[in-house]
């Protein structure tokens, strides 16, 4: 048996404002190009499918096409399940017709139980989504069970699937949780607070791989048949050292798998870099695209005018400036500590100013155009 593992696609994300579907294309482009070459027996999508529970247009209309490269053009099953990121009630919209199809979607609690069943040269395997769900929803499906933490959900949900299980016959767990020991980026979701989000490993016990989401970097947990795929593309200028792919799973008579790793190559990387503004400005080193998406430490002392377009003029997608706190606070304090004051709003402003500016002061004509609107700010908070 042959299947692919993905998760956490999130269509229809934002960074810092700029839209990445796009970006999303062009690597889902790529997995449709791996599922040609390789022609898997199964697509495995562990939650997250969207981003937000109300998508933009162009987010479904992506997933719709390549939905529909896969399951009718390729004819490849697809499996997927909720993620804590998407609507249940939309994912879950057509499913029972789609699955004729070779559609399998798994986004509302109770069909735990209810597996899909794919076969090999060496029988059936069975595959277990277990879509994301709070406490409170899982206990609408098993009301006489002890249901408060997230722990507990996947416990029951994976309880239920064990229950109907035909012995000596191969599993696939798909789960979208924080699992114990798991690498977490400030990226996803909290699906909780405290520690009542983190579910034992211990639960998928008997399965023979577990596919899992919600954590953005691909790792193993606890086993080497447990894993997190990661995401699709990095989300977050936290990720920057992460590496995307998925997973090619190849598992045998006896449900031992060998898992590959196929790295994906996004449209643009997200990079970090720093300097003063000259230094930026020289333009990326070699084997480094000045199209990335940037965040820019800038380490200049002194005011700079237009940062943000400046660079731009070199790095068109640079997303977000840092700078050194400003120094106007050490300047107050340096004028308290020789004994001056600053006694009125117009001191307080002019010295904002020669910081921003790099000006001498406010001419006379600016400091006229402020006091007048100072006067009517003082005289609308005193009519107030």
């Amino acid at each position: 048996m042959r299947f692919l593992h993905t998760a956490d696609w999130h269509l229809g994300r934002l960074l810092h404002g700029v839209h990445l579907t796009d970006d999303q294309a062009h690597l889902l482009d790529q997995f449709l190009t791996l599922v040609r070459d390789v022609r898997p027996d199964a697509v495995i999508v562990a939650g997250d499918i969207y981003d937000r529970a109300v998508p933009p247009k162009e987010a479904v209309a992506l997933l719709n096409d390549v939905l529909q490269q896969l399951v009718v053009d390729l004819d490849v099953p697809v499996i997927m399940n909720a993620g804590n990121h998407d609507s249940a009630e939309r994912l879950h919209f057509g499913s029972a017709i789609l699955e004729n199809q070779g559609l399998h979607i798994y986004a509302r609690p109770g069909r735990e139980a209810e597996p899909v069943v794919l076969h090999d040269a060496h029988g059936p395997v069975h595959v277990y989504p277990l879509p994301y769900a709070e406490p409170a929803e899982m206990r609408q499906v098993v009301p006489d069970a002890e249901i408060t933490t997230h722990d507990d959900v996947v416990r029951v949900q994976t309880a239920r699937a064990r229950a109907g299980h035909p012995p000596n016959t191969r599993a696939i767990g798909v789960a979208h949780i924080f699992a114990q020991g798991g690498d977490l980026s400030d990226t996803e979701r909290p699906l909780s607070v405290g520690g009542s989000e983190q579910v034992a490993a211990a639960h998928f016990d008997g399965f023979d791989y577990v596919a899992l989401g919600h954590l953005h970097r691909r790792q193993k947990v606890g086993a080497s048949h447990i894993r997190y795929s990661g995401s699709l593309m990095k989300y977050s200028f936290n990720e920057v050292a992460h590496e995307k792919s998925v997973y090619m799973v190849e598992m045998d008579a006896a449900g031992d798998c060998t898992v590959e790793t196929i790295p994906l190559t996004p449209r643009r990387d997200l990079r970090k870099i720093e300097g003063t503004l000259d230094e930026v400005l020289t333009g990326p080193k070699p084997g480094e695209s000045a199209d990335d998406y940037l965040w820019v430490d800038l380490k200049e002392e002194g005011p700079v005018l237009d940062a943000m377009n400046k660079i731009r003029s070199v790095y068109p997608n640079t997303l977000h400036i840092q700078r050194p706190r400003a120094d106007v606070s050490r300047t107050i304090r340096g004028l308290e500590e020789e004994g001056g004051r600053l006694k009125s709003d117009t001191e307080i402003f002019e010295l904002f100013f020669k910081h921003v500016t790099g000006a001498d002061g406010l001419s006379d004509e600016q400091r006229t155009t402020l006091s007048e609107a100072l006067d009517a700010i003082r005289t609308e908070a005193r009519d107030a």
